[in-house]
């Protein structure tokens, strides 16, 4: 099974909103068996357009994992803190697995 991973990239307008609400949704994330595996302000951008000045991707054990956690109460009871710090975009997306291994 394919690990599933939750990617957020994001322009914060509220930085000491943001390290709030960051200081609440990490104990979510390993509650819920996430790995933060990228936390980067100002990705290098090599073609197109980038959105924000942050991009995080959180690893799970699967998507149905990943969506576990991101539809939790404990998750849903603080993302209108993230909307209010920051403007985003976020996807959940499937890890990809060489075919044949």
């Amino acid at each position: 099974m394919p690990k599933g991973y939750f990617m957020i990239t994001e322009e914060i307008k509220d930085e000491d909103g943001m390290n709030a609400y960051s200081g609440k949704a990490i104990p979510t994330i390993l509650q819920s068996g996430g790995k933060l595996i990228v936390v980067e302000r100002n990705a290098e951008v090599l073609e197109g357009e980038w959105h924000g000045t942050q991009t995080v991707m959180v690893e799970f054990d699967s998507v149905a994992a990943a969506r576990a956690w991101y539809n939790s109460d404990a998750y849903q009871a603080i993302i209108s803190e993230r909307h209010a710090a920051a403007d985003s975009n976020a996807v959940i997306v499937s890890g990809f697995e060489m075919p044949g291994s």
